[in-house]
């Protein structure tokens, strides 16, 4: 496109030089014939051409140069004007072209929302996203550096294990055994193991004899130490063992059943402790005491190193499974473009937004764009800069060349036939 510009501006450049060559040649040609009207029409005219040819060549030359190197006054315009064109230049462009006012108005016409929502629907669903988002995901899990985040984590893990109230812990352990009966259950545990223990032979002998030690130890006065004594020679270990163990297992068996007022009295004093364990101030102490001691002894920079490292290589196996990007990215980002493609308000606050900061960022640098053309323009030197209005503007002042010619002829025909009428 350069070349054909710059064949144009030398076609038309030649064309206004052979006008002129024209008109000359014309002059000369015709004076051997002002004997005749027609020759002396004729050299009035291209007399005439040329003058206007000249003349116009003289300045249209003078606008840019001095014409045949020669200073003089009133020529060379733009040179001598540089200061005064290049300030114009920059003020249209910054106050008329490129005003504040013009691009805001173009600015406030564009509804970003919609075309970034335009845009992340039709790219929601490519292969570029999906490598992208693996790509992404992969780089941030690899710049973890476990060993600097270990202290972190146990820091903060520490300190939410200090923070933390067992009164809490301990209120919902006891909420949790009464709604679902641990405290019967744990009851119905210990009543089995005793029957189991009680049902074995060597308890009914253990019994017996604790039984019998139990007798002799026991002093009583006159007939009643008789009595008691007359009791024991009837009874051994083997026979008073197993009555203790009858008895035993029969209170067992009864303390099973759900009626039994004494599993009931056992089981509500239970439940009358678990509920003042909730206020016992004393007991939540000391249960947090063990806590902190416990927390603190814990040496947990392996534990957590190695969960890290687990947790890193676990993280980019799971990046690189298809079900990463299509399970969960993909639809997770294309639900929250669906909801904020129906959210209108939403929409609107973000547009707002991004139309304010597009605004502050005119307000703040608009003068740099005169400041920008203002520097460019100051890097050409005199003659760049003059070659390139002539580049623009050259086939325009070249016709100026031809047309002083050509009305300089016409009018010099139509002097010279005046002169003959009168």
């Amino acid at each position: 496109m350069n070349k054909m510009k710059s064949e144009k501006k030398y076609e038309s450049k030649h064309l206004a030089s052979i006008s002129l060559g024209i008109m000359g040649a014309g002059f000369v040609a015709t004076m051997p014939l002002q004997g005749a009207w027609w020759g002396q029409l004729l050299q009035g005219g291209f007399e005439a051409g040329l003058v206007g040819g000249l003349a116009d060549w003289f300045a249209v030359t003078a606008l840019f140069r001095h014409p045949l190197g020669l200073p003089i006054p009133h020529t060379a315009l733009l040179p001598k004007n540089r200061k005064k064109m290049t300030n114009a230049i920059v003020s249209v462009v910054k106050d008329e072209w490129l005003s504040k006012e013009s691009i805001q108005d173009k600015i406030q016409k564009i509804r970003f929302t919609d075309r970034f929502i335009s845009v992340a629907e039709k790219q929601i669903t490519s292969e570029s996203l999906r490598k992208g988002i693996v790509s992404v995901s992969e780089q941030f899990v690899q710049k973890i550096e476990v060993e600097k985040l270990v202290p972190l984590v146990e820091k903060e893990l520490r300190k939410a294990l200090h923070s933390f109230d067992m009164k809490r812990v301990i209120e919902g352990l006891i909420e949790q055994v009464i709604r679902k009966e641990y405290d019967q259950k744990a009851l119905d545990y210990i009543l089995d193991r005793v029957e189991e223990w009680g049902r074995k032979e060597e308890t009914s002998l253990r019994l017996g004899r604790i039984a019998l030690e139990a007798l002799d130890n026991i002093k009583l006065d006159g007939i009643l130490q008789f009595a008691l004594k007359s009791f024991q020679s009837f009874l051994n270990e083997e026979k008073l063992g197993g009555i203790l163990q009858s008895l035993l297992l029969s209170i067992l068996g009864s303390m099973k059943e759900e009626d039994n007022p004494n599993r009931h009295a056992i089981l509500t004093r239970v439940c009358e402790e678990l509920e003042k364990a909730k206020t016992n101030d004393a007991m939540i102490s000391e249960v947090n005491a063990l806590k902190d001691q416990f927390v603190m002894d814990m040496n947990m920079t392996q534990a957590l190193t190695d969960m890290l490292n687990h947790g890193k290589e676990k993280a980019l196996r799971f990046i690189h499974d298809p079900a990463y990007t299509d399970t969960y990215v993909l639809p997770f980002l294309a639900n929250m473009l669906q909801k904020l493609k129906q959210d209108e308000e939403r929409l609107n606050k973000m547009e707002h937004w991004v139309h304010q900061q597009i605004t502050n960022l005119i307000e703040e640098n608009h003068e740099k764009i005169g400041s920008l053309v203002q520097e460019n323009l100051d890097k050409l030197d005199n003659e760049t800069l003059i070659n390139m209005v002539e580049n623009k503007i050259g086939k325009d002042i070249q016709w100026i060349r031809v047309n002083g010619a050509v009305c300089g002829f016409m009018i010099g025909l139509a002097l010279t036939a005046i002169e003959w009428i009168f």
